[in-house]
């Protein structure tokens, strides 16, 4: 199936070195820590606090993943996979179904700078002689299904199916700085019939709620994160708007419509939407971004002058009711005093027809729990 994970540019940008130069992984806390052996006992005496004026305590079944902010344009965090455990970066994505991550059979350039699962150094690893193929908006991969345990955080998942990527064609994932993928969508959407990590969770009661919450934090500043099993309260103090889910295969809402300024504009006579984290922009239908570009007196290069940001509107997203407003500055990138717009156009229909992608231009502005026991959507305004 065609997926909608963009994983778009920042101009130029996206979520791979900008430069076009690898980069130079170094070991994360986690990763020292694990080696160590003392990892387990650091969550248990250290539970996840973005501030210290946060005082939540996470209990065993509610288990943070700290994700890490590419300069605004992706986020990804550390799994493992294996025993004894491989470490993976990833890109947790609610855009998407399948767990993958490169392997030692993968050949492309794509693999040659990243992370390669080897199933011959894992005691659990299960072989299957099932295929799988995803194509993303930016890239595809093809490989193997096997089973293996994958760690996320301090959550043991056993017998996860997961993709061995055996070709990444393409230059894409080289100069991506995350090694795979983690989807955190529907299972309807899964390319081979896989069953997505989140599922496994549940169904192996590992936690606490059927439901998993986001926190993306902006300006490359640390502490994002995505909490399985739970709801932080200390990012819900301005309430939680629900919204009931429109279809359950991405995380996918209906818009009643959306307004630039004071103006109707592009979605008006409702409209369907995703919530994604894998995507960095707000993507819309080619009508409706020629539409909003045209309302904001935008030229069609998407440049703009950053003195112009203040004199901008907002765009405001009208759904269940509730007026979900962005202001310029959110949906404005500036990258050291160049700035462009924070929307892409679509062009071609997906094959779910002419949605809209509310990636992390917009999580950004709100805490967003994807609630799978009741399918819907909650967010919580942030300051």
């Amino acid at each position: 199936m065609m997926k909608l994970l963009l994983l778009l540019s920042l101009v130029a940008l996206a979520q791979c070195d900008i430069r076009r130069v690898p980069l130079q992984k170094g070991k994360s806390l986690r990763k020292q820590l694990k080696e160590h052996g003392l990892l387990e006992d650091f969550l248990k005496k250290h539970p996840y606090n973005p501030a210290s004026k946060y005082n939540h305590v996470f209990t065993a079944t509610e288990s943070y993943e700290p994700m890490t902010n590419y300069m605004d344009a992706s986020y990804y965090g550390t799994i493992s996979i294996g025993t004894p455990s491989q470490d993976f970066t990833v890109i947790f994505d609610t855009g998407s179904s399948n767990l993958w991550v490169p392997s030692v059979y993968c050949k492309s350039l794509a693999c040659s700078n990243h992370n390669r699962f080897n199933p011959s150094m894992s005691s659990t690893y299960v072989s299957t002689n099932e295929t799988i193929y995803i194509a993303y908006g930016t890239g595809s991969m093809s490989g193997i299904l096997g089973y293996d345990t994958v760690t996320v955080s301090s959550i043991d998942v056993e017998n996860q199916i997961f993709g061995l990527s055996e070709s990444e064609p393409g230059y894409f994932f080289y100069y991506c700085n995350f090694d795979g993928i983690l989807g955190l969508a529907f299972p309807s959407i899964s390319s081979s019939g896989a069953t997505p990590v989140f599922d496994n969770m549940m169904s192996q009661d590992l936690v606490s709620q059927d439901l998993f919450s986001v926190y993306l934090s902006k300006d490359g500043e640390s502490g994002s994160f995505v909490l399985f099993g739970g709801i932080d309260p200390n990012f819900t103090s301005k309430g939680i708007y629900w919204v009931p889910l429109s279809a359950e295969t991405y995380w996918q809402i209906t818009m009643d419509r959306v307004t630039i300024g004071e103006k109707n504009a592009a979605c008006l006579l409702t409209c369907q939407a995703i919530v994604d984290t894998g995507t960095s922009l707000l993507v819309m239908p080619e009508d409706a971004y020629n539409r909003v570009i045209s309302d904001l007196g935008i030229s069609s290069d998407d440049e703009i002058s950053c003195d112009d940001i203040s004199k901008l509107p907002d765009i405001t997203f009208h759904i269940n009711g509730y007026a979900f407003s962005l202001p310029a500055s959110a949906y404005v990138l500036n990258e050291d005093g160049a700035c462009s717009l924070g929307i892409e156009n679509m062009g071609v229909p997906t094959e779910s027809g002419e949605l809209w992608i509310l990636g992390d231009v917009f999580i950004r502005k709100y805490y967003v729990i994807f609630d799978r026991s009741n399918n819907k959507l909650g967010f919580s305004p942030l300051s």
